[in-house]
C-alpha cells in the first residue's frame, strides 16, 4: 500500500515538472528529445537530494560547489571542506540556468567519469525568486 503511495507521489512530482518546464519565463520550450533527460528522457533518478548555487556551467552540465563543516577531532576544531558536485543540464532547462542560480539536483546512474548527479529544478533565481 505504501510503495503505490510513493510511485504515485513520483508520478505527480514528474506531470508537475513537465507542466511548469513547457513555460520558461513565459515562452514555451521546445520538447526536449534527450534520452538522459529525467522528465522527457529515460533517466530515473534516486538517492540523495542537494541544493547549492551554480559556480561553473558547461555544454551538458553544470558543476555546484556545498560548503560543509566538518569536526576534527585531533584538534578538537571545526574546519571548512568544500564539496563539488557535476550534474547532468538536460537541453530543456539549458536556457533557464544560469551562473549563480540555486538549483536542486538528485542522484542518478553514473552518466559518465564524474557526473552522477542530474539537475532537477530551478529554485531561485541568481537575483531573486523564480
Amino acid at each position: 500500500m505504501e510503495k503505490q503511495k510513493i510511485k504515485a507521489g513520483k508520478k505527480n512530482l514528474k506531470a508537475k515538472l513537465e507542466a511548469t518546464l513547457k513555460t520558461v519565463d513565459g515562452q514555451e520550450t521546445p520538447e526536449c528529445r534527450d534520452v538522459k533527460c529525467h522528465i522527457h528522457g529515460t533517466l530515473r533518478t534516486r538517492g540523495r537530494i542537494f541544493e547549492g548555487i551554480v559556480k561553473r556551467k558547461f555544454n551538458t552540465r553544470i558543476m555546484i560547489e556545498l560548503e560543509r563543516t566538518v569536526y576534527v577531532k585531533k584538534y578538537e576544531r571545526y574546519k571548512k571542506s568544500k564539496i563539488r558536485i557535476h550534474a547532468r543540464l538536460p537541453p530543456c532547462m539549458e536556457k533557464s540556468i544560469n551562473m549563480g542560480d540555486l538549483i536542486r539536483v538528485q542522484e542518478c546512474r553514473p552518466l559518465s567519469k564524474i557526473i552522477h548527479f542530474a539537475v532537477i529544478e530551478k529554485l531561485k533565481d541568481n537575483e531573486g525568486e523564480k
